[in-house]
């Protein structure tokens, strides 16, 4: 097996075992919000565990599984990905490669999620959640749209939910995750799951894996043909100036949009 070089990491932490990868949203001085180098180090970690992993766990902090985008880095104008992507971009491709990478995909949630952080949700094959997790889509509060998670969540919960959900932009609960079918277990202590679902994956085998989750991948008319419309509508609300300065007003001074100036 190869080994991964994590020492330049600074948004994630990631340990490997018996074929697993364990990959943490790391970045408890910004509630675990997406940044651009969090997209960057994610996706490295993902195409080695393409190569080197049968099973890649995708957890966030106790407190919170990820808040969505780094309004910070967003105000601050620093959201270009270097290489001549868009960040949306990435980012779709990154929750693309969890959906159908050559591993089973595990997304064990604490805490809550919010926004881009249901997109890292929807992505995975299993999902495992603590009781107590709150979800939630916000964007629409900030004249935006959850434009590259829809894809993802609608593909879990159908088209209804996912516009009731974008809609209300409301937090939901753990139990209407299980019941809506984004979430597939929930549990008071969720590690205990976690662990029983990881015992039971370990028997598989990563050729038998890789052909299914691309065998997933021909059969998909959701995720792939939504890729250049989602990412052009994330593009379109971003570049919105009014939407832009609702959102550094509201790192500047904490005050939502429809709030007193």
């Amino acid at each position: 097996m190869g080994v991964l070089n994590t020492a330049g990491y600074e948004t994630v932490k990631v340990r490997f075992a018996n074929g697993i990868c364990h990959l943490q949203l790391h970045r408890p001085e910004a509630g675990n919000t997406i940044s651009t180098r969090l997209v960057q180090e994610c996706a490295d970690v993902v195409r080695f565990a393409e190569e080197h992993a049968t099973i890649l766990v995708l957890e966030g902090l106790p407190e919170v599984f990820c808040w969505g985008a780094d309004f910070g880095e967003l105000a601050a104008g620093g959201d270009e990905a270097g290489n001549g992507e868009s960040p949306a971009a990435a980012l779709y491709d990154l929750w693309l490669s969890l959906a159908f990478g050559s591993f089973v995909s595990v997304a064990h949630v604490r805490g809550k999620a919010n926004a881009g952080g249901l997109g890292f949700v929807a992505a995975c094959d299993i999902v495992v959640c603590a009781d107590t997790v709150t979800f939630s889509l916000s964007e629409l509060l900030f004249g935006l749209m959850p434009a590259c998670v829809l894809p993802f969540l609608t593909r879990k919960v159908g088209p209804a939910r996912s516009n009731y959900i974008t809609l209300m932009t409301q937090p939901f609960t753990a139990q209407q995750a299980v019941t809506w079918g984004l979430v597939d277990v929930s549990a008071d202590d969720s590690g205990n799951p976690l662990r029983r679902h990881l015992l039971r994956l370990r028997y598989l085998p990563k050729t038998g894996v890789t052909r299914y989750k691309k065998y997933l991948r021909d059969l998909d008319d959701i995720l792939l043909p939504s890729r250049d419309k989602a990412v052009a509508a994330n593009q379109e609300v971003f570049s919105d100036v009014e939407n832009l300065r609702k959102i550094e007003r509201y790192v500047k001074t904490g005050q939502f949009p429809w709030e007193g100036e």
